[in-house]
């Protein structure tokens, strides 16, 4: 949690606007955190394998009728 030298007190960092400086003072105390590229590769990874998979549930649904 970034602390707040001219505030004395900690802050979420979510409480931090985009150039991350804290909400009491607007004192530049960090960075807010940047969502890593692994999770975004996951996240496509997931909606592909999942595309697929309805795709392959529809055909099945299809071949039996």
């Amino acid at each position: 949690m970034p602390w707040c030298e001219d505030c004395n007190q900690f802050h979420p960092p979510d409480a931090l606007d985009e150039a991350g400086a804290c909400p009491e003072c607007g004192t530049v105390i960090g960075e807010r955190a940047k969502v890593p590229w692994h999770f975004k590769l996951l996240i496509v990874a997931t909606v592909i394998y999942l595309g697929w998979r309805a795709f392959q549930g529809i055909a099945w649904l299809i071949g039996r009728f």
